[in-house]
């Protein structure tokens, strides 16, 4: 099973309201914005659950990808860079902290959810190194 971080990119094509587990209600405007997320115990697994519109929500992230317009993946693998130190590069890289402690209640970050634009994923997609995520069925 492969082992690695990742950034989920979700587009949301309307204004997002909504309740999220122990964070209570949130408001996110639309537009494009980058999950940090780690799967140390299946990546693959991970990122297509993440990919997936129909399940059972059980992280922040799950409340975001049900509803978004599209989602793409990108992976830090096989040199993972460590899943906060990606955070800190999102935001190194334009991205804005969208919601405080969504995504992070396991570490110190501030947030693992930022509004992206296509240059600050550019930017960080080529300063962290990370491939475009491929569904497994398709390797």
């Amino acid at each position: 099973m492969r082992k690695g971080t990742y950034v989920l990119v979700v587009f949301l094509d309307e204004p997002f309201e909504g309740g999220v587990g122990s964070l209570g209600h949130i408001s996110l405007e639309e537009g494009m914005y980058c999950y940090v997320g780690s799967a140390m115990n299946g990546l693959d697994q991970r990122i297509g659950r993440h990919m997936s519109r129909d399940k059972s929500i059980r992280w922040h992230i799950d409340r975001l990808t049900s509803v978004a317009e599209r989602t793409e993946a990108y992976e830090s693998y096989p040199d993972s860079i460590p899943e906060c130190r990606l955070a800190v590069a999102a935001g190194s890289c334009g991205m804005e902290p969208s919601v405080k402690g969504f995504g992070c209640s396991d570490c110190k970050c501030q947030t693992h959810l930022f509004k992206a634009t296509p240059d600050s994923l550019r930017r960080l997609v080529s300063e962290a190194g990370l491939n475009a995520f491929i569904p497994k069925m398709s390797r």
